[in-house]
């Protein structure tokens, strides 16, 4: 159950509605957003009639677009392939050619979208999917508001969901949310941060606020200190270097998705499970976190790192400045590490270790609380305690949390063991959980907003990272050089 909603019993079921997606013929449409869609009418979700419209400058006929989203629907969707299904819903997928700067193609798109209306029987809500490279971005919005799609008719809706980076620091960020401002509202803007989605990351504050064992504990009294981990076991597969270059591991996922997961494990109770009352609770623990505001500082709480050629399971891999699209002398980072600081009372002296990085030896993403060990008046003349209690809350894979412990290891000696308790959502509950951006997609449609990055705790998180990423500019040193070999 998610409980970031209002209403907790039901979701409201959405309306009919056009989605039209921008960069169609991208990676994301193809591996993310049409198999959330499709897995939304398995699971009886996606409402009838939505038709799908993807936007994107390549050459396609709606035949060519539709077999290329089926080829990888079968092979990423976590409900299988239903033949019958995929059918119904590519007969409502369509595709439209256009440069994004060419005027006339969004025109074109709007007499498609007013015929697909009149086709439906008149409701004409719409939702924009900007899936394409951030620097398309601009010109999107505002052709889109010139085109007068922007505009919701009497009694409908139109949104925008912006997908990630929101710009690459705290001005290009603010550019671009002037951007959207004057093309859609507040309301009915949506910043994608699909981690918010993820089951577990949801589970955060259930887990947290819905048992009482936990929240007595969630202090610097009993917490030694807590690490967020994402480990990529991919390199720049798919011609992502050009992109990933002109961001890094820092702001492509520190500044969005970690920290979004650190204000979840930090805040404080909200008064409330809307939409508002969380946001002002996140908002205050990235206000709260320390400034490294000196290059001394930033040399001591921040390491980067590159990637550099190996052997993946006998496979030679580049290195990460041998990659397609990155240049031989780039200074980016593929791995970063952070500690950080969040001032107050709950959280004094406890750090927080923050890490990102590609070509890592397996793919992962979790949260481990490391709590302080017990006195060892007890049991410190049986040697060593092995280890404390961590708990650790695991975003993917494998959803779940579990909590390691002492305990004695049977037999007529005193002798001590870690072990863990496991809780799985797959074996739990039955049933494979909904993709991130299946929920998302679904929010977007229904007008939820709780789950998804709005603009002032966007203006938070951009604010500390830009300042990190400035001190850091002004270093001379280069990224450190780790090798990318590995066995499964």
């Amino acid at each position: 159950m998610n409980p970031f909603r209002e209403d907790l019993v039901a979701r409201s079921r959405p309306e009919p509605c056009s989605v039209v997606i921008f960069g169609a013929t991208g990676d994301l449409t193809h591996r993310k957003l049409v198999p959330a869609l499709y897995n939304l009418a398995v699971d009886g979700e996606l409402p009838t009639g939505v038709k799908i419209v993807g936007f994107a400058r390549r050459e396609k006929s709606d035949e060519e677009f539709r077999t290329g989203l089926e080829e990888l629907n079968r092979k990423v969707s976590r409900s299988g392939h239903n033949d019958e299904i995929w059918k119904a819903l590519a007969g409502n997928i369509h595709y439209h050619q256009s440069e994004f700067h060419d005027q006339d193609g969004y025109k074109r798109l709007a007499e498609r979208l007013d015929a697909i209306d009149q086709e439906r029987g008149g409701k004409g809500n719409r939702l924009f999917y900007v899936a394409s490279s951030p620097e398309f971005f601009d010109e999107i919005l505002i052709n889109l508001k010139n085109a007068g799609l922007n505009e919701a008719k009497d009694g409908c809706w139109a949104r925008v969901i912006v997908e990630k980076p929101f710009g690459t620091d705290l001005a290009t960020a603010k550019h671009l949310n002037e951007v959207v401002n004057a093309t859609f509202h507040e309301s009915a803007t949506y910043r994608i941060d699909h981690y918010l989605g993820k089951e577990t990351a949801q589970n955060l504050m259930v887990l947290r606020f819905a048992n009482s064992i936990f929240e007595p504990l969630w202090n610097s009294k009993y917490i030694s200190h807590i690490q967020i981990t994402c480990a990529e076991n991919l390199g720049m597969e798919g011609g992502r270097g050009g992109y990933y270059d002109k961001s890094g591991a820092l702001r492509d996922m520190v500044q969005n998705h970690l920290l979004q997961l650190l204000s979840l494990v930090a805040m404080e109770p909200p008064t409330d499970l809307t939409a508002d009352g969380v946001r002002d609770e996140k908002v205050k623990v990235i206000r709260s976190l320390r400034q490294w505001d000196t290059p001394e500082k930033v040399a001591a709480n921040v390491v980067r790192a590159q990637y550099t050629a190996g052997h993946v399971d006998g496979n030679g891999v580049p290195g990460y400045r041998e990659e397609d699209r990155v240049p031989e002398d780039s200074q980016t980072e593929a791995y970063v590490a952070v500690r950080l600081l969040v001032d107050t009372w709950r959280w004094s002296g406890v750090p927080f270790y923050i890490r990102m990085g590609k070509r890592l030896p397996k793919k992962s993403t979790e949260i481990s609380i490391h709590f302080k060990d017990a006195p060892s008046v007890l049991f410190g003349a049986q040697g060593e305690v092995p280890g404390g209690n961590v708990l650790v809350i695991r975003i993917q894979p494998d959803e779940g949390i579990s909590l390691r412990m002492v305990s004695k290891i049977p037999g007529t000696s005193l002798r001590l063991e870690q072990v863990k308790m496991d809780f799985h959502y797959a074996t739990s509950f039955g049933k494979s959980s909904p993709e991130a951006y299946e929920r998302l997609l679904l929010d977007a449609m229904t007008g939820g907003l709780s789950d998804w990055c709005q603009a002032c705790s966007m203006w938070s998180m951009k604010r500390h990272a830009s300042s990190t990423s400035s001190r850091r500019a002004k270093r001379v040193a280069s990224p450190a050089m780790a090798s990318s070999s590995r066995r499964s």
